[in-house]
């Protein structure tokens, strides 16, 4: 197996969970970039946000919103573009207000909210720091008449509660075929302590979105096969990719289901240079 390119999440895998970067992951991506190995940065957030870590990283490739949007930096060409219509803005954003869930849309460079609450107040919270850095924040009286009023292209929506996701809920999000979602827990051992809150949400990207699906886009446009990618992450939005790829790494402080598809898990945590610790075993 000869790896040709190298797809890390951002947070909580490169970046720790407290916006530091360990200087060992800096030298592990020159090791990359001295093999010619490309790397490819995979991450939840939008480019715009992304765009100077990105650049630190001397990335050759940039996976964003979870996949729906993909830029080759080395031409500055966007690859691939795909945003939620408005349409299943509004049938999401109509829902959780039925069921006084909190929802937030991300766009290009924005967050839309009624209320910082949960990850956007985290977001908000870590504002400057690597990952969220340049994030903008728009507070609206009703986002429902926001969408109906404004022409926004939207990545993706989250809706957060506290208690329980509703089975009926999920239920009633899965009629709508033009959507996908992932659902995470931040609560016991995931607990979100930047705002100190267990809370649980599930984040929606238009049909056939997530890393997995973007890895397949980029191994096509590469000509190279799945077998001989590495993707390394910590969170449950990272299985399928890292179940896919030819050597799937998990991080020490990963979520549970990551680490079972994993074909390796880190000794490292992500302050400590989890995803060096992948590159020298591997590469």
């Amino acid at each position: 197996m000869s790896i040709k390119l190298v797809a890390s999440d951002l947070d909580g895998t490169i970046i720790d969970r407290n916006n530091n970067i360990s200087e060992k992951n800096f030298k592990a991506i020159d090791k990359l970039h001295e093999k010619n190995i490309d790397f490819a940065i995979c991450t939840g957030k939008s480019y715009s946000v992304s765009k100077k870590v990105c650049e630190q990283f001397n990335a050759n490739f940039g996976i964003f919103g979870n996949g729906t949007q993909i830029i080759d930096f080395r031409t500055g060409k966007e690859l691939l573009r795909n945003t939620l219509s408005k349409e299943d803005l509004l049938f999401c954003s109509t829902l959780a207000k039925r069921y006084n869930f909190h929802i937030h849309l991300y766009t290009d460079n924005e967050i839309i909210t009624e209320e910082l609450k949960y990850m956007d107040l985290r977001n908000f919270l870590l504002r400057n720091k690597n990952s969220t850095e340049g994030l903008k924040f728009k507070i609206v009286d009703d986002i429902i008449g926001y969408i109906e009023k404004n022409p926004i292209e939207v990545f993706s929506a989250v809706v957060s509660t506290e208690s329980a996701i509703l089975p009926s809920f999920e239920k009633l999000l899965s009629i709508n075929k033009n959507i996908v979602y992932t659902y995470i827990s931040k609560r016991g051992k995931y607990r979100d302590t930047t705002i100190n809150k267990d809370y649980e949400y599930l984040n929606i990207s238009p049909l056939h979105i997530n890393k997995n699906e973007a890895l397949n886009f980029l191994a096509t446009h590469l000509e190279i096969a799945k077998k001989d990618m590495l993707a390394i992450g910590d969170n449950v939005n990272d299985l399928e990719m890292v179940k896919e790829a030819g050597i799937g790494v998990a991080v020490k402080d990963a979520y549970d289901d990551l680490k079972n598809v994993a074909k390796y898990v880190t000794n490292a945590s992500a302050t400590e240079g989890a995803f060096a610790e992948a590159i020298e075993k591997f590469i």
